[in-house]
């Protein structure tokens, strides 16, 4: 068991003493908590080897499941990746800082343990202020996952990765609740044809209109194949699942939604389970049983993004054991937060027909 040091720091303004401890904890090889805008990492000396699988270590993270490597500047991209494309150029000027991860072809520098033995490197250059500092203080690129038990919801707040991994990690930076709550998009740029990988906060509509027309993955959609080498992180293993089953309801009559949920409702509290509903601001107040909570409006899938992990350890929290969640149109961030969904749930889907 590790004495994990607890530090609150201003988001904005990070204290410099608190950055450079963080720094000096990379450098010698251990691991530091930290908050970005997407979600907060787990970061490690992503040229260290030794250090970065501490990194799976603490979170029972598979080996074959990329790190991301996260930059302070651009220039350092060029220090780790063999080519950047006229594509990846575009991005970056888009982008870049942002929540937005590249795949690149890597070069000697980089580890195979935390490419998943893969010949590409995911990097992303973070607009959070306490994270630049602290890959500045530590001089290096930081290798760094959601700082999450692997499998479990990603975590948004610091109070969720000291639950998760408090005496696991050498430090812990509190810089407050993360603002997108969704970790970076992924997209492919080490071939002629980017490639969507993760969907995130940057969507498909955004990138095509920088780059053009992008192929998407179909293990964005589809239940990943075990036998597949994963090119990112999240693309083969269960994800964002809290200890509770969820299940996912969806048709295109909302109403049909909510009377399908209303019933397995029923039944499910006249069975003893205790049972939550996750809806929207517009459907919470339909429900008259179970634990309802609102991930925000359908108007606004930013705000639904970012409130979706929070909810899920809500449940857990609250102890409970069935979770039926609404869904939403899988376009533009939709399609990320149906992505996390469909993954928390395990691809367990009840489909109403109208």
């Amino acid at each position: 068991m590790i004495k994990t040091i607890l530090a609150a720091v201003d988001e904005k303004m990070p204290q410099k003493e608190i950055i450079e401890q963080a720094g000096q904890i990379l450098k010698q090889g251990g691991l530091v908590a930290f908050p970005t805008e997407t979600v907060y990492g787990l970061g490690a000396n992503g040229l260290d080897a030794a250090a970065c699988k501490k990194i799976y270590q603490a979170k029972g993270r598979p080996s074959d499941n990329p790190l991301i490597l996260h930059i302070a500047k651009k220039q350092s991209l060029y220090d780790i990746v063999k080519e950047v494309s006229p594509n990846a150029e575009k991005l970056m000027e888009a982008f870049w800082p942002g929540p937005l991860t590249m795949v690149f072809q890597k070069k000697d520098c980089v580890p195979y343990e935390i490419t998943g033995g893969l010949e590409t490197v995911a990097v992303r250059f973070p607009s959070h202020a306490v994270a630049c500092g602290v890959i500045e203080a530590a001089g290096v690129p930081i290798a760094a996952p959601s700082a999450n038990v692997s499998g479990k919801p990603s975590p948004t707040r610091a109070s969720h990765v000291i639950f998760d991994l408090n005496g696991k990690v050498d430090m812990i930076l509190d810089g407050g609740s993360a603002e997108v709550g969704l970790e970076s998009t992924i997209i492919d740029v080490s071939q002629s044809i980017p490639v969507l990988l993760r969907p995130g906060a940057v969507t498909k509509e955004m990138i095509e209109q920088v780059v053009g027309n992008i192929d998407v993955d179909p293990a964005i959609f589809s239940k990943p194949d075990e036998t597949i080498a994963p090119k990112a992180p999240g693309m083969k293993y269960t994800h964002y699942a809290p200890k509770a089953e969820v299940i996912l309801v969806q048709g295109e009559d909302l109403s049909a939604v909510q009377m399908k949920i209303k019933e397995l409702v029923k039944e499910d509290l006249r069975l003893g389970k205790e049972v939550g509903i996750l809806a929207t601001d517009q459907t919470k107040n339909a429900y008259g049983e179970g634990i309802v909570l609102s991930l925000g409006s359908r108007e606004n899938p930013l705000q639904i993004g970012a409130n979706l992990f929070k909810h899920l350890r809500k449940f857990d929290f609250l102890g409970i054991e069935v979770v039926y969640a609404e869904t939403v149109p899988e376009t533009g961030e939709g399609m990320a937060i149906m992505n996390r969904l469909k993954k928390a749930a395990g691809y367990k889907i009840i489909e109403i027909v109208s």
